[in-house]
């Protein structure tokens, strides 16, 4: 029976467990690799015999086949190198694998002096072997303390090669890495609400979108401060929770992202693409799916400016995610899924041009067809996501240029209330991670509960201003935040008003 190296395939956010096993025969020098290897697996070919040959071990001058078992798996990435080296070097009886080796995992990347390099998705890749109950795991060095994120796990740090043939051997132990305490992160932000004069309804706004994870549109003439606001958003949102923060590591890290000195991400994501960002680059995507925008922003805010600005498909797109939150990318081999649970803060201008409907700013010199074909590439389906909306107008001079005064909004006092808020909600919906605007229509009726004055005047509302069925529930919602905000337990016809009063006007 051939000895087998345990390794981890990745795909997407996934992880699967993969044997390599290598058989050396009698015949002309080759070396081939099976088991739908993709280009960068298959280059590990030339990475290895060079680093096999230097570091002292010497690559088999026959032919050497290399089997990446489940055979129907679709192999990527340089994280084999390590135990595809491991494989062949263990049939040249280099090494020898002692019980608790063999249940193992070994990953890395090879250079060609046979230095272990770094890879990416070590955090998802550590996650797997706890849950599968495997111990221990051999890593490049600059990944260890990526993994120690990860409890339970014996990690092994690799230098190079020929450091862990000797440890396998008994030569030279590899010191198992011991987690250091993780630094207190600095949160400071730049951008700030209490930077921004005026604009109190806006901030009201942000602060009833950051209780209750509410999207947003803004618009308003250019220079009216809505991307400020926007920026400005991120300081009165919560700090990340630990089940967060570990899960929006693991996103940062299978895209490479994640800082390797600060591998734990404590500050809510703030994502905010230019308006020429592809289908695949806001959605996710590729051969080998890899997550988007709308998954960096997991957890945090996804801030799209100049929204008309987007192609109207790409805009489309993001139906389906702020409903179900998640963003399924089918490939024939297989569907990957990636969580997109973020807050959408949008903003537009009413015109090309940006002075349609403001004549005392400046006159709008765009033509009727232009208007039409700016405001048709925001379609209907995507504005009745929104769940409120609001028209930011230019703050007056002699506001802007006023000193701070002792009455000024502060993000501290705005972030407190927001917490209470949320706290609101864990303790009536047990969860962490359920808020008010993820509710679904059982939930809806269950924890929303209005009494007569308050359908009467929904009802009035809802007809006069045209609204749809997934509106109705979203002012259900925003007024339920109003409520928490005012650590209320029942929805009162005051919050249904203003909860009114963010709707767009058809």
């Amino acid at each position: 029976m051939l000895p087998k190296i345990l390794t981890v395939s990745c795909y997407g956010l996934d992880c699967s467990l993969v044997e390599v096993e290598a058989d050396i025969s009698r015949s002309r020098p080759a070396c081939i690799i099976v088991g739908l290897a993709d280009m960068a697996v298959q280059e590990a070919r030339e990475r290895v015999r060079a680093a096999c040959d230097n570091s002292g071990l010497k690559f088999p001058r026959t032919k050497v086949t290399v089997n990446l078992a489940p055979a129907d798996l679709r192999k990527e990435g340089t994280a084999f190198d390590l135990p595809i080296a491991l494989a062949v070097i263990l049939q040249k009886e280099y090494i020898v694998l002692s019980p608790e080796d063999s249940a193992a995992i070994f990953v890395g990347e090879l250079s060609l002096a046979g230095e272990v390099r770094p890879i990416h998705g070590i955090l998802n890749i550590a996650a797997f072997a706890v849950a599968h109950g495997i111990k221990k795991i051999y890593l490049p060095t600059p990944n260890a303390l990526e993994a120690s994120l990860i409890p339970e796990l014996i990690i092994y740090p690799v230098a190079n090669l020929r450091q862990l043939a000797d440890h396998l051997n008994g030569k030279q132990t590899i010191t198992p890495f011991i987690a250091p305490l993780l630094k207190e992160p600095d949160l400071t932000l730049d951008n700030t609400l209490e930077d921004i004069r005026g604009q109190s309804v806006a901030k009201r706004v942000l602060e009833i979108a950051a209780a209750g994870g509410h999207n947003v549109l803004f618009s308003g003439p250019p220079g009216s401060g809505k991307t400020l606001l926007a920026k400005g958003f991120l300081s009165i949102l919560p700090p990340l929770y630990l089940e967060e923060a570990l899960e929006v590591s693991k996103i940062y890290s299978c895209a490479g992202l994640l800082p390797p000195d600060e591998p734990l991400i404590r500050q809510r994501p703030f994502r905010s693409p230019h308006h020429s960002a592809s289908l695949v680059a806001l959605v996710g995507g590729g051969s080998w799916p890899r997550p988007g925008e709308i998954t960096l922003a997991h957890h945090g805010v996804l801030f799209l400016d100049e929204l008309a600005e987007f192609p109207r498909p790409v805009l489309d797109t993001l139906r389906q995610p702020l409903e179900e939150k998640v963003v399924t990318i089918s490939r024939a081999q297989a569907n990957v899924r990636f969580p997109a649970d973020f807050i959408l803060i949008a903003a537009a201008n009413p015109c090309p041009c940006g002075y349609y409907g403001y004549s005392q700013l400046r006159d709008c010199v765009c033509k009727p067809s232009q208007l039409q074909n700016y405001q048709r590439k925001i379609s209907g389906p995507l504005l009745d996501r929104m769940d409120m909306y609001l028209e930011v107008v230019p703050v007056d001079h002699s506001v802007l240029l006023q000193a701070i005064t002792s009455n000024q909004i502060e993000s501290n006092d705005i972030r407190q209330r927001v917490i209470s808020a949320r706290e609101f909600q864990i303790k009536r919906y047990d969860s962490q991670a359920k808020l008010n605007a993820n509710l679904t229509n059982r939930e809806l009726y269950t924890h929303c509960k209005l009494d007569s004055a308050c359908r009467e005047l929904l009802q009035q509302a809802a007809e006069s201003l045209h609204l749809s069925s997934r509106a109705t529930h979203k002012v259900i919602k925003v007024a339920r935040t109003i409520a928490d905000l005012e650590s209320t337990a029942d929805i009162k016809t005051e919050h249904i008003l203003e909860a009114l009063q963010y709707r767009k006007k058809n």
